[in-house]
């Protein structure tokens, strides 16, 4: 299958946390389906969010489209794309069909609001690796910057975190994105990152086209060492300073359109 065919897939992008990573989108419809509304999202506005999750694209026929991908170098096959990758209700049938086409690790990028189900936390488990968004250290900053289109609080994120790391033997990290509303609690994103107890800190600021101005480089660096002053052991790194390697993308088209600049 050539790149102009791909449905369901794009990529492969050079990560900054992942590495060569192909994107696997579980939603593939032509609107961001997301539960927040984020105001640095790089998507623009979010279309719609389904009052419960629904299956999007039949698990066989994603791993139908990977199964027939040219041989192409990867480090992480991972489940995210345009909105919120838990919604789809077979989020984990789709990860087993797809283990069996592809054999590299699997990773999911979530923004955390539906780890507060039992079973979105048993789905998400079977992932080798989990990037799990926080933005927010009370609802005042949830509001201002994820915006949540259905409601929710902070304690039921972070509570669906703690319950989600408890039973999760894979590695986790912890993202933020950083930009003025939210740098300067540092303090309390410290206390939520010991109470979560995720393998890793990813300290991220808007560098792809966003209405929200990124931070500085030597003010992220200032945020990541504070952070880790106050978080002796904890691994943390930020966008500025992690490499990214070579990965040139099957599909130029459906990578901007699902990923936003490459």
């Amino acid at each position: 299958m050539n790149g102009e065919n791909l449905k369901y897939l794009y990529g492969p992008v050079p990560s900054w946390r992942l590495g060569r990573s192909l994107g696997v989108d579980v939603l593939s419809q032509a609107d961001k389906i997301c539960n927040f509304d984020c105001v640095y999202c790089q998507l623009g506005r979010t279309a719609y969010c389904p009052a419960r999750r629904v299956e999007f694209v039949d698990a066989k026929d994603i791993a139908g489209e990977l199964a027939s991908l040219p041989a192409v170098e990867l480090d992480y096959v991972t489940f995210s794309g345009r909105g919120e990758a838990t919604l789809a209700s077979n989020l984990g049938q789709t990860l087993a069909e797809s283990r069996q086409a592809r054999k590299e690790q699997t990773a999911l990028i979530t923004n955390s609001v539906l780890l507060a189900d039992a079973d979105v936390r048993k789905e998400t488990a079977g992932f080798d690796f989990v990037v799990a968004k926080l933005d927010a250290c009370d609802d005042a900053l949830l509001n201002e910057i994820n915006r949540p289109v259905v409601p929710v609080k902070m304690r039921e994120i972070v509570s669906g975190l703690c319950a989600f790391r408890a039973q999760y033997g894979g590695r986790l990290a912890i993202q933020t994105m950083f930009i003025e509303a939210n740098a300067s609690e540092i303090e309390n994103f410290s206390g939520l990152y010991a109470q979560i107890k995720p393998d890793e800190i990813e300290v991220n600021t808007p560098l792809r086209p966003s209405p929200v101005q990124p931070l500085p480089q030597k003010r992220l660096a200032d945020i990541a060492d504070a952070l880790r002053e106050k978080l002796p052991g904890m691994k943390i790194k930020t966008v500025y300073e992690a490499e990214k390697p070579d990965a040139a993308p099957i599909s130029g088209p459906e990578t901007l359109r699902r990923r936003g600049k490459i």
